[in-house]
């Protein structure tokens, strides 16, 4: 298939053909408007100098004379050379002539019809005489009383008006030059200008190329989202707006009119950098990528990819709980160990009384919790869960206990929530906890008339009155290191705001979270 001219080469033939279609027209224009005006000005001029011819006494003298001819041709004959017409004519009523420039026809009728003068009105215009084709004035020759001696013929020939015309003509075709280099110069420079935008492709290539773009980007499965300098959506594809929860119209709208505060606003806005960057939008986990777009050396905007981890953090989620139970199987093996060289010991030393009591004592403190576990917590999942956050509480030497009133009956409607909400909450309170000596966390999940309600108590050093405020927003954390990234506490949050719950936090001697989580409705 052949290619297509470059859209600059199409602006450029059709900006040709405008200013030269232009320019024509308009020296056609200007050309019939000087030849009218030049024709006004000798109708005018003929007209001017019929009147004097009229109007002067020698004349009117002449005209009762015995012999007019010999007063009058004189006369006219001077006016004509001095006034430049081509002639000078004066007749009497019956259109006999007294002057004319050539002698022979002095004493003949006149060639063109007088009545109209005769009339006593005046006529100018083009007429075809003994000379030739001329612009020519006519007026009657008036006397005192008003009566119609005669006639005065005024008048310049074609030749002479067209050689006024052609004197005009230099100026108007240097004129007509001047513009036609001026368009074509200026089609010239904005053809090259979009040469370089649209680096030299044809109106179909670029088609093409947009047909391929919007197929690419809402073909794929990230979302892409694109801002300018201004911070304003250039572009947004269907998988961004999905994700973020877009209006169809964003594009040209500013990030802060389609965006909530939070850290995708942060990250859209260039406030946060950084790859692979855990953000929420909605219930979603996304994991955003920002890269600036740089174009001829300048930043021009950036593009912003989105990836949905939500699935993935849930898998992830069951991961560590599985992972915990099996960390609760492998943790005791060890320390089984070492429990039965201390039994061994205390038998070969004869105390019998004490290694039986160390063994009731040690076997019932594990046994204890998972007693309770299983007969408070009916949910094998949330159940799991407790139990695998027991063992890392252990690990890390922070002691896990099971309120008094913890109470939940086996399946509850839709427990992935309260299974984020309780494995979010007591992560944070065992972090805590570890921070000190003698670390304990309490954990209570409970049947409330209208769902569940979560309360998570732990030793830990308390939340201040300010980090109160700010704690469940997206990306605050008063953890330190690389890993913590402020997302547990609001995707708390989030879960129960989504189900009309709420979460808080106060301090009574320790630090204690509650939350409430409702039943959803049918």
């Amino acid at each position: 298939m052949s290619r297509s001219l470059s859209v600059s080469a199409q602006v450029l033939l059709l900006q040709l053909l405008l200013v030269v279609g232009t320019v024509v027209l308009g020296g056609l224009a200007s050309y019939l408007l000087v030849s009218s005006q030049i024709d006004e000005q000798y109708k005018e001029r003929s007209l001017a100098i019929a009147h004097a011819v009229a109007n002067t006494p020698d004349v009117l003298e002449g005209m009762a004379a015995a012999d007019p001819p010999a007063i009058i041709q004189p006369i006219a004959e001077a006016i004509r050379r001095s006034s430049g017409a081509s002639f000078v004519v004066v007749a009497n009523r019956d259109g006999i002539r007294y002057s004319h420039p050539n002698p022979d026809n002095i004493g003949k009728r006149v060639s063109t019809d007088p009545s109209t003068p005769l009339a006593g009105e005046e006529y100018v215009g083009f007429e075809q005489g003994t000379l030739g084709r001329s612009m020519r004035a006519k007026v009657p020759i008036k006397d005192a009383t008003g009566g119609i001696l005669g006639i005065v013929s005024v008048g310049f020939l074609e030749q002479q008006v067209s050689a006024k015309l052609e004197q005009a003509l230099p100026t108007m075709s240097l004129t007509i030059l001047l513009a036609l280099a001026l368009g074509v110069a200026g089609s010239l420079a904005l053809a090259r200008r979009l040469d370089r935008q649209t680096f030299g492709l044809g109106s179909r290539e670029i088609a093409g190329l947009l047909e391929q773009r919007d197929a690419m980007l809402h073909g794929i499965r990230e979302g892409v989202l694109a801002v300018d300098r201004t911070g304003r959506v250039t572009l947004a594809n269907d998988e961004a707006k999905r994700l973020l929860g877009l209006p169809a119209n964003a594009e040209g709208k500013a990030v802060t009119d389609v965006v909530g505060d939070g850290r995708v606003r942060d990250v859209l806005s260039g406030v946060m950098s950084g790859p692979d960057l855990l953000v929420l939008a909605g219930e979603r986990v996304l994991v955003a990528n920002r890269m600036p777009v740089t174009v001829r050396g300048a930043t021009v905007g950036a593009v912003v990819t989105f990836r949905d981890r939500t699935e993935l953090e849930g898998v992830l989620r069951e991961l560590d709980t599985e992972r915990g139970l099996a960390r609760a199987v492998r943790a005791p093996a060890p320390e089984f160990s070492n429990k039965l060289h201390i039994v061994g010991g205390l038998i070969e030393l004869g105390r019998l009384d004490e290694a039986i009591r160390f063994v009731a004592e040690t076997s019932l403190v594990h046994q204890e919790l998972v007693d309770l576990v299983q007969q408070r917590i009916a949910d094998p999942a949330l159940a799991a869960l407790l139990l695998a956050k027991a063992a890392l509480a252990s690990e890390r030497h922070v002691d896990f206990r099971l309120a008094s009133d913890a109470r939940l009956p086996a399946h509850m409607a839709d427990i992935r929530d309260l299974v984020t909400v309780v494995g979010n909450l007591v992560d944070n309170a065992i972090d805590a906890a570890s921070a000190g000596p003698n670390g304990w966390v309490e954990v209570s999940v409970r049947a409330d008339p209208v769902g569940a309600a979560v309360r998570v108590r732990d030793s830990g050093p308390g939340i201040g009155a300010e980090a109160a405020e700010q704690i469940f927003r997206e990306g605050f954390t008063t953890k330190g290191g690389g890993n913590h990234y402020g997302l547990g506490l609001a995707l708390v949050r989030q879960v129960a705001q989504r189900r009309g719950g709420w979460v808080r936090v106060a301090n009574d001697g320790a630090t204690v979270f509650t939350a409430l989580i409702p039943a959803p409705v049918a």
